[in-house]
């Protein structure tokens, strides 16, 4: 699938970990006013982390947005209309955080806004030149859109990770180049709903990662054939009946009932396998075309 437009994709050239978090934010916006508005506060702090290396300040290296506001504003490098934007996200990303009240799309927005104002700011000060700032857009909801919250928030966190490590001073060239490659993974994996890895199941040095809709599956048996009898026993013993209740290593599952064995862990690992990427392409198809009805035939070659 191409990747979909968005409003902050003009910062992939000088930042793409900055364009990526923005892109999870207008994402965010109409699914978990909450999430957009919590995360556009560390979203601005690490644009602020920026100026003060562009500035060369000195600093704690755990300063706060409120410390990193204040130390700017004590070098007069903020206007008055980018540090109210400032403290507005700070202040309503602090009561995201902190308060159980519902959080309206209008107060997301607002946020929105602000992020942009500060966003051009910087562009326009420490950005390069040639760099132009697109006029301001309200963001619309996007058709189809089925991320839900711990998709979105696991999407943002992983690309919040590499924006802090993109922050850090790098001296070795295949670190950077280690994290560009990790950038555009997530890239990659962020463009289907559902698909974001939400988490990983191992077995020896290999490794299944989990996308979110297969989050809580249900293990239904007859769907491994060479695992069959061995996963209705687990599942007697309330083991292995849903996708969340697997270890997050198979080594030692077996242990769980009688007369099975380390084989049968790695049997279970390799149909497990199988049965992800069976469902990623049975998604893929239902995404693809909605509200069509299929048949899946399973057949046997001898």
């Amino acid at each position: 699938m191409d990747q979909q437009p968005y409003f902050y994709q003009f910062l992939e050239p000088i930042s793409k970990e900055l364009a990526f978090v923005a892109r999870e934010l207008e994402n965010s916006i109409f699914s978990s006013p909450r999430t957009m508005l919590t995360h556009a506060r560390v979203f601005v702090e690490n644009i602020l982390h920026k100026v003060v290396k562009e500035e060369k300040l000195q600093m704690e290296p755990r300063s706060t947005l409120k410390e990193l506001l204040d130390l700017l504003h004590q070098h007069d490098l903020l206007d008055t209309e980018i540090r109210n934007s400032l403290h507005f996200v700070r202040q309503i990303g602090n009561q995201a955080a902190h308060d159980t009240r519902m959080f309206r799309y209008s107060e997301a927005l607002l946020s929105w806004e602000a992020v942009y104002k500060i966003v051009k700011w910087y562009i326009e000060v420490y950005g390069p030149v040639s760099l132009s700032v697109p006029d301001y857009q309200d963001p619309v909801p996007k058709v189809g859109q089925t991320y839900d919250i711990s998709e979105i928030e696991a999407k943002i966190k992983g690309m919040e990770e590499l924006l802090t490590k993109s922050l850090q001073k790098i001296e070795v060239d295949t670190a950077e180049q280690e994290i560009a490659m990790t950038t555009e993974e997530i890239k990659v994996k962020s463009e289907l709903p559902g698909f974001t890895t939400i988490r990983k199941i191992s077995y020896n040095d290999q490794v299944l990662e989990i996308p979110n809709f297969l989050r809580d599956s249900f293990l239904l048996p007859q769907r491994f054939s060479k695992s069959e009898t061995f996963l209705i026993r687990l599942g007697a013993e309330q083991q292995a009946r849903i996708m969340s209740e697997l270890p997050n290593n198979l080594s030692g599952l077996h242990k769980h009932v009688k007369r099975y064995n380390e084989k049968n862990d790695e049997i279970l690992f390799g149909e497990l396998k199988i049965f992800i990427q069976e469902e990623k392409e049975r998604r893929k198809l239902l995404l693809k075309r909605p509200g069509e009805l299929f048949f899946s035939i399973k057949t046997t070659i001898l």
